[in-house]
């Protein structure tokens, strides 16, 4: 075997397929256009603001209209982040870059899905252009956390206290306003042929975002940290952000200057550190594999370290020969530790599929060691984690709201656990919901298509909204499975 570089084979590739093909909860097949159309749908139960004339989750109506009226500005839209009223610009501007990412590399196969997911991309782009209208500013979060979480209400009914917080010039943050530039960016592609306009300032916005974020360099951790943590805190350092903002920057504009802002600052913005993870806090693994995609067309050489960076994250999930840090259950799920497992499951999963079809395109593998990784094997690894979400699991359930015909009804979500307003016009105060939340009835509003942050390494998953770890469902879980879903419904 010395010299040589091999498919993942012997006992390496047993153990991949023992976990992923093997599993005795595998079923014959899955409706992924269904579970697309759902996942979607999920975004229109997390809207703030004022609801459009065709919004579809007909229990869902307008909340939070007078947000940023203390601070003088229109901060009304965006998205709720999970169960809670509270609107974090951080996890919402990452949420819709991955919405992006997944219109760019999958749309075409979201058949009339697409149009959905634009428009779910656009609630998102509306929301962060009202949030950095001033120069110099990017309001990151309306609502006081600690005010929100201490009542059960639903948003139609919120009377939490609504603050309103930003980071300036004398109050950076770089990672939150790196995020925001790489959303807008990110966008600009999508709507790039279908409205050129919006494109545009979409796309002026995302550069001079950027900016600002590394003008004025610092962690909006420092400079806001009793409103933001423990709840978004950066624990990674601002400099990724910085990167990953360049990037999209670098795809959306084709421009030179952020080549070599890319080139110049890879080593002092740790390009290659803990590429093990990828998510709201944690951009590195995408980093490198967005820039690889250039390197594997033969177009971009100075960024091959890059591209070795991919590969190294790329070995470090696979089963058998995965980094420390990353484990898989009995059920064959992808674990890492903390809270919200789901959201690592999705973004790693949108990671390995979509590295596998640039190396498809090259006609290349990843090299593993003394293994090599074939494009179709990664993308098995991505499937059988989509496969788990919906059902191919020891607990035989979807952990998507309302796909199949066994999937979690008592959901960490206030909306979606308190009567709406259509049943019960009357209002439901702060701690009037609390035996809605105590409750052991299943929730009376479907928050359809909401992935919750499902199971750990056990494998086993209570249904029940203390559980909140478990049990809440985020806008960056479902973000990248629009990708993943949009694939397998064409692919399967």
């Amino acid at each position: 075997m010395a010299g040589k570089s091999l498919t993942l084979s012997g006992l390496a590739a047993a153990i991949i397929l023992v976990m992923l093909l093997l599993s005795p909860e595998i079923c014959t097949g899955h409706d992924y256009r269904d579970a697309l159309k759902k996942s979607i749908l999920f975004f229109e139960g997390q809207r703030s603001g004022k609801l459009p004339p065709d919004q579809r989750l007909k229990w869902r109506r307008d909340s939070a209209l007078r947000d940023g009226s203390s601070a003088g500005v229109d901060l009304t839209g965006g998205y709720y982040d999970a169960g809670d009223n509270v609107k974090f610009g951080f996890p919402m501007a990452f949420t819709t870059t991955m919405m992006s990412w997944s219109v760019i590399d999958f749309g075409k196969t979201m058949g009339p899905e697409l149009e959905n997911a634009v428009k779910a991309i656009k609630w998102g782009t509306d929301y962060l252009l009202k949030a950095t209208a001033i120069p110099s500013v990017v309001f990151v979060q309306v609502g006081d956390a600690y005010s929100d979480h201490n009542c059960w209400e639903r948003p139609e009914d919120m009377d939490t206290l609504r603050t309103v917080y930003k980071v300036d010039k004398d109050h950076p943050g770089s990672e939150v306003a790196g995020e925001t530039a790489a959303a807008l960016a990110a966008a600009s592609i999508v709507f790039a042929k279908r409205d050129p306009a919006y494109s545009k300032r979409l796309l002026d916005r995302a550069a001079r975002v950027f900016a600002f974020a590394n003008k004025y360099r610092g962690a909006y951790s420092d400079s806001l940290r009793q409103a933001v943590c423990p709840f978004y805190c950066n624990f990674n350092g601002y400099e990724d952000e910085l990167l990953w903002g360049a990037a999209w920057l670098h795809k959306a504009s084709k421009k030179r200057v952020y080549r070599l802002y890319i080139v110049k600052n890879k080593e002092i913005l740790r390009a290659g550190e803990t590429i093990h993870e990828f998510g709201w806090d944690n951009k590195h693994a995408g980093i490198n594999v967005l820039i690889s995609k250039m390197v594997l067309m033969g177009k971009a050489d100075y960024f091959q370290s890059f591209k070795q960076n991919a590969d190294e994250f790329i070995c470090s999930l696979l089963p058998g020969i995965s980094h420390p840090q990353v484990e898989y259950s009995l059920g064959g799920l992808l674990v890492k530790s903390g809270g919200s497992n789901m959201q690592h499951v999705t973004s790693l999963s949108f990671l390995l599929l979509t590295y596998s079809n640039y190396l498809s395109h090259a006609k290349k593998v990843v090299p593993c060691g003394q293994f090599s990784a074939s494009p179709a094997l990664l993308r098995q690894v991505a499937k059988r984690q989509v496969d788990y979400i919906l059902g191919d699991n020891p607990m035989k359930m979807s952990y998507m709201v309302g796909y199949g015909s066994r999937f979690p009804q008592r959901i960490h979500h206030r909306g979606s656990s308190v009567p709406s307003v259509v049943d019960h016009p009357a209002r439901i105060g702060c701690k009037e919901g609390s035996r809605y939340f105590l409750s052991p009835n299943p929730n009376p509003n479907l928050l359809i298509g909401a992935v919750v942050g499902g199971p750990n390494v056990t494998d086993d998953f209570p249904d029940s909204r203390p559980y909140f770890q478990l049990t809440e469902p985020t806008t960056y879980i479902n973000a990248p499975l629009l990708g993943l879903l949009s694939y397998f419904s064409a692919h399967a």
